[in-house]
């Protein structure tokens, strides 16, 4: 199964593609997608689709694992993060590729096997799963490899076959 993990974010949207066969993992390509600050926002959105959209053409994933949003202390970036997430959905929606949400909570129970891990934990177990030489850059690049893992090890065919079915 190959796997398109997605941290986002507007200024920079960690993306990660893994494929998960016979309980191996393999690292197939992983970078971020960036956007200039001072640019019209809506501009940074569509390159934030566009690269995202790119990405779903060249690898083809059979699923997108994404961070689940979180309210943070600052509402202005919460909801720009919101946006850019929208735009992000909507790419893999009209790509008809299947979606999964996961909370940071669960991406560390899956990684490290402790929901209160540190970042610094899960990004060497991470490094360690792909046997990559170092953990990855920037953050959320790594980041975005975690959720890809982590949607490995949580997926039931099952329970996503009654979940598209809907």
């Amino acid at each position: 199964m190959r796997i398109l993990g997605i941290d986002p974010g507007y200024a920079i949207v960690g993306t990660g593609v893994i494929d998960y066969i016979g309980n191996k993992f393999k690292a197939v390509d992983y970078y971020a997608v960036t956007t200039e600050a001072g640019i019209p926002f809506e501009i940074r959105l569509k390159a934030i689709y566009d690269g995202i959209c790119e990405l779903i053409d060249t690898y083809k994933p059979d699923f997108v694992s994404i961070e689940e949003l979180f309210f943070n202390n600052n509402a202005k970036t919460a909801i720009a993060v919101g946006q850019a997430r929208g735009v992000i959905l909507l790419a893999a929606v009209n790509k008809g590729v299947p979606i999964f949400e996961y909370t940071p909570l669960q991406v560390k129970q899956a990684i490290v096997g402790y929901g209160r891990a540190e970042k610094k934990q899960v990004q060497q177990m991470t490094k360690a799963m792909l046997g990559l030489s170092s953990v990855p850059k920037p953050d959320d690049v790594a980041d975005a490899l975690a959720l890809a893992i982590c949607h490995a090890h949580s997926y039931n065919p099952n329970v996503a076959r009654q979940i598209l079915l809907k």
